[in-house]
């Protein structure tokens, strides 16, 4: 069994390293070559691992864990072939050994052949009474496969066999959110809980699942008992912040967070939600202070600067909203939202070109929201570039081909270009979906609307309407 990594070097690991700076040579007992070996990997020490195996076979070449150990650290550097051959060397002596079928899956999974892999470390579990690592590696081996019902069936095993092996019950639920199981996951946890009433990690992840469903009130309930379980479990404490935010109770939300700040030094995510409270409180200031706090404590959250950049652009102070958005754009240049926001804040400024880059990166980014599409055909327009947005709008339209605005817009756009015909052909389609879409339309592209085409359109629309 593999030795905690915390744990102090014992008497045969201080020995062994006397050893070592020695010449003498001392004799250990293959037990403890073993404890030797698993200290050194468990802490990484690749090198010290390598010698103690070295020379523990040495002393006892027979000994197959040393062996296995041997091939474990071979797999590790992928001297696969070195592994391999050791362990067909050991199966002729031992076909009942399961650590032999868990070194050839590790083997196998390193050649991506994840299936190969759980072939044997099922043959693993036939050879064994305590499958408490193999059900773990099993489950690490169908994540890769992207089969989450058979990895959370696996790292539930993990659970059965240790109820605190908080890692494979992180795993478990990982899993029904990936399946979008939430009712699962919160099923599972309330089970779990009826068996481990004290385990603040179990109400911290059924708090995140009612979270999740918008069901506030038990969320609340369920962080509350993590923090009666663990009064110093920030993660409950914030994610407690956070429900609060949902009900409105900004004030009690800034205590909780204030909360994680005084448990541990204070963290930037931290500062954030409480500038937010405050900004919602109608307390300026105080918002500013603590996101300007934010980006203090850690420069590359790019989510400070974006919360900087909104406050600015709500007092619609556009200068001071360039000048912190760049920084955003500066940490993460692939955020599409900070580029959508960009654009915003240069056609605000009604610095067109700028807008127009900004849109442009926002779409190639992956933001195919309507709005983002309107918006960059709109400064593109006021650019008088009428064949760049009518190019745009019939991009957006693929994304949104039940959309009139877009038919509007393009419809209007073909008529500043002087081509009636396509003009005619798009708004006729707009009036189909949306007649109501025709006002806005009169007041954006009022040249249009007075060929005599469209006043006889506009005439049987207010026929219609009557």
């Amino acid at each position: 069994m593999a030795l905690d990594a915390e744990e102090k070097p014992s008497q045969p690991i201080t020995k062994f390293e006397s050893m070592l700076k020695t010449d003498d040579v001392y004799f250990f007992d293959s037990e403890d070559f073993e404890d030797i070996i698993h200290h050194y990997l468990n802490n990484g020490k690749i090198a010290l691992a390598k010698k103690a195996i070295k020379i523990g076979l040495q002393q006892h070449p027979a000994a197959a864990e040393l062996k296995l150990l041997q091939i474990e650290v071979f797999v590790f550097e992928n001297k696969l072939e070195e592994a391999e051959k050791m362990l067909d060397d050991l199966q002729q002596l031992d076909q009942h050994n399961e650590e032999i079928y868990i070194q050839r899956a590790n083997i196998f999974s390193k050649k991506d052949d994840h299936l190969g892999a759980i072939n044997l470390l099922e043959k693993a579990l036939d050879l064994t009474d305590d499958g408490f690592d193999i059900y773990s590696l099993l489950g690490m081996e169908y994540l890769f496969m992207d089969d989450f019902e058979m990895a959370k069936k696996s790292f539930m095993k993990c659970v059965e066999f240790d109820d605190e092996d908080y890692s494979s019950l992180y795993n478990v639920i990982y899993c029904f959110e990936f399946l979008e199981e939430y009712d699962g996951a919160i099923l599972y946890l309330n089970k779990y809980l009826e068996d481990n009433p004290y385990s603040e990690v179990a109400w911290h992840q059924l708090g995140k699942q009612y979270f999740s469903k918008k069901m506030y009130k038990e969320a609340l309930s369920a962080f509350d008992f993590a923090i009666i379980s663990d009064d110093t479990f920030i993660g409950a404490y914030f994610e407690k912040g956070k429900v609060l935010e949902k009900l409105g109770l900004y004030n009690e939300a800034i205590e909780n967070y204030e909360t994680t700040i005084k448990i541990e030094d204070p963290t930037s995510h931290a500062y954030l939600r409480i500038g937010k409270c405050h900004e919602k409180l109608g307390n300026t200031e105080l918002a500013k202070y603590y996101f300007y706090h934010t980006v203090h404590e850690d420069p590359l959250l790019d989510k400070g600067w974006l919360a900087i950049t909104d406050f600015y652009y709500r007092l619609k102070n556009y200068e001071k909203a360039a000048y912190y958005i760049n920084k955003a754009t500066n940490i993460d240049g692939e955020n599409p939202i900070y580029w959508k926001k960009s654009g915003k804040i240069s056609a605000a400024l009604h610095k067109y070109d700028e807008a127009d880059f900004a849109f442009k990166q926002a779409i190639d980014f992956g933001n195919y929201e309507l709005d983002t599409w309107l918006q960059w055909a709109y400064v593109v327009e006021k650019n008088k570039d009428f064949e760049s947005a009518i190019t745009i709008l019939t991009q957006a339209k693929e994304f949104h081909p039940e959309d009139a605005e877009i038919l509007f817009k393009l419809s209007g756009n073909y008529s500043l270009m002087g081509d009636l015909e396509m003009a005619k052909k798009y708004i006729a389609q707009a009036l189909i979906l949306n007649p109501k879409g025709l006002d806005n339309f009169q007041i954006n592209f009022p040249n249009f609307c007075t060929t005599e085409w469209m006043q006889n359109i506009l005439e049987q629309y207010k026929n219609a309407s009557k």
